[in-house]
C-alpha cells in the first residue's frame, strides 16, 4: 500500500499492438506477488483479453496440479456500448471506478490498456502512478512517441499518444494527484544493427527530456514467452526442475531482464525503490 493509503497503479500503455504490454503486465504482476505483495489486475483491453486469458490459464494450471501458483485478482472492463457518447463515457468511468474500488485493499494494481485511443484507455492512463510504455526498438515504433523526419534523425513534434499522455498528466494535476512517472522500456534490442541502435538511443534520450519520461531496459524477442502463455506461467515461475521446461542460458537471461526492469521502475514498497 502506498503512503496515501491506496494501491500504487501501474498502467501498461501503447497505441501500437504487439509491443509486449500484456507480457510485461503479467511478469510484473507475478514478480510483485512473489514479494508477498497483494496485486490486482484490470484488463481494459477486455475485447482482446490477452492478459485476462493468461491469468485464466494460470488459474487452470494451478487447479490441475501445476504447482502452488499465486493468482492475482482480475477485473475485465469492457467498453460501454451505450448509444450516446455522454452515457458511454459515464458507464466506462463507473466500471473502472468499481474495479478500482474492489481492489482497494491491494498494494498494487496492474492495468493493461487497448492498443488504440479510446475514452476508457484515457481514463486508465489518468489513473496511473507509473505508466510503462513498451517500445520495440526501431524508428518505426518511435512513431508512438513522436513524429520523426524521413531519415530518423530529428524530432518534428509529439505523437498523438504523447499528447494524450500529457493531457492525462494535466488531468491528474488538476485533481491534486502526484505526476505520472512515465517509463519507456526498450524491447528487442538485438534486432537492429549497432548504428541504428545508437541513433534510436540518441533520439530516445532527446525525447525523454522533451516529453519527460525515463528509459528502462525491456525484453528481448524470446520464444519462451509464447511457450509459457498457454499455462499462464512466467519466467519467474520456472525453476531448474520445472515440469516440461529445461532452463537454458536464454531463459536465465530473460528472467534477469524481468528483474532489471522491476529494479528500474523503483516502485514504492517493492524492495526496489
Amino acid at each position: 500500500m502506498t503512503a496515501a493509503g491506496r494501491p500504487h497503479i501501474l498502467v501498461l500503455g501503447n497505441e501500437k499492438g504487439g509491443s509486449g504490454k500484456s507480457t510485461t503486465a503479467m511478469h510484473l504482476t507475478v514478480a510483485l506477488l512473489k514479494q508477498g505483495l497483494r496485486v490486482g489486475c484490470i484488463d481494459l483491453d477486455a475485447r482482446q483479453g490477452t492478459l485476462s486469458r493468461q491469468i485464466e490459464n494460470r488459474r487452470a494450471t494451478a487447479e490441475t496440479g501445476g504447482g502452488n501458483l499465486d493468482i492475482p485478482a482480475l477485473h475485465r472492463v469492457h467498453a460501454s456500448q451505450a448509444d450516446t457518447r455522454t452515457q458511454a463515457q459515464a458507464e466506462d468511468r463507473a466500471a473502472l471506478d468499481a474495479a478500482l474500488s474492489d481492489l482497494a485493499a491491494c498494494d498494487y494494481v496492474v492495468m493493461d490498456t487497448p492498443g488504440s485511443d479510446s475514452y476508457l484507455s484515457r481514463i486508465g492512463h489518468a489513473s496511473a502512478d507509473t505508466l510503462i510504455t513498451p517500445l520495440n526498438d526501431s524508428f518505426l515504433d518511435l512513431d508512438v512517441l513522436a513524429r520523426v523526419d524521413v531519415e530518423g534523425r530529428a524530432v518534428l513534434g509529439p505523437s498523438t499518444y504523447s499528447q494524450m499522455v500529457w493531457e492525462q498528466r494535466q488531468s491528474r494535476a488538476r485533481s491534486g494527484l502526484k505526476p505520472i512517472d512515465w517509463i519507456v522500456m526498450r524491447n528487442r534490442l538485438g534486432h537492429i544493427d549497432a548504428r541504428n541502435k545508437r541513433e534510436v538511443a540518441a533520439l530516445l534520450r532527446l525525447l525523454a527530456k522533451r516529453i519527460q519520461f525515463r528509459i528502462a531496459p525491456g525484453f528481448g524477442e524470446r520464444v519462451i514467452f509464447r511457450e509459457l502463455f498457454p499455462k499462464g506461467l512466467t519466467l519467474l515461475d520456472l525453476r531448474d526442475k520445472a515440469p516440461g521446461f529445461r532452463l537454458n542460458l536464454s531463459h536465465v537471461a530473460a528472467r534477469q531482464e524481468v528483474r532489471d526492469l522491476l529494479r528500474a521502475l523503483r516502485l514504492p514498497g517493492s524492495g526496489t525503490d
